[in-house]
């Protein structure tokens, strides 16, 4: 039984949209040199099949520039950004923004220049819905 459709980019997906989202348009063979570049060799025909894939989702526009096909994205790099975050909030953390932040915290991942950073955008917030 096929698993059903994700409503997010797979990872290969969300690599290719990174990719482009740098710069595009770009060819498949651009595209395939970039991936390579960060460490993940495909074929041609895969990354071919992967991009026209993702032309059918919506997530990617195609048209013909001479021999080669240029690929752009249709989706904003923020937008797939805040679905994914929102889609991990409701599904790991039940709804809970506050949950997700002290987990990031806990994790100690966070330097001070992005703890400042955080600090600054509450105190925006916080501004807002006064």
């Amino acid at each position: 039984m096929p698993r059903p459709p994700s409503e997010h980019p797979t990872d290969l997906e969300l690599t290719i949209l990174k990719v482009l989202w740098t710069r595009s348009p770009r060819t498949v063979e651009e595209v395939r040199d970039a991936l390579a570049e960060s460490g993940r060799e495909l074929a041609h025909s895969s990354v071919i099949t992967m991009m026209n894939i993702m032309v059918r989702k919506g997530y990617l526009d195609r048209t013909k520039n001479g021999r080669a096909f240029e690929f752009r994205p249709l989706i904003a790099e923020d937008e797939v950004g805040r679905g994914m975050v929102s889609d991990l909030v409701n599904r790991v953390f039940d709804g809970s923004a506050t949950t997700l932040m002290l987990r990031l915290l806990e994790a100690g991942d966070v330097d001070p220049d992005e703890l400042a950073e955080i600090r600054r955008l509450i105190q925006k917030a916080t501004k807002k819905t006064e």
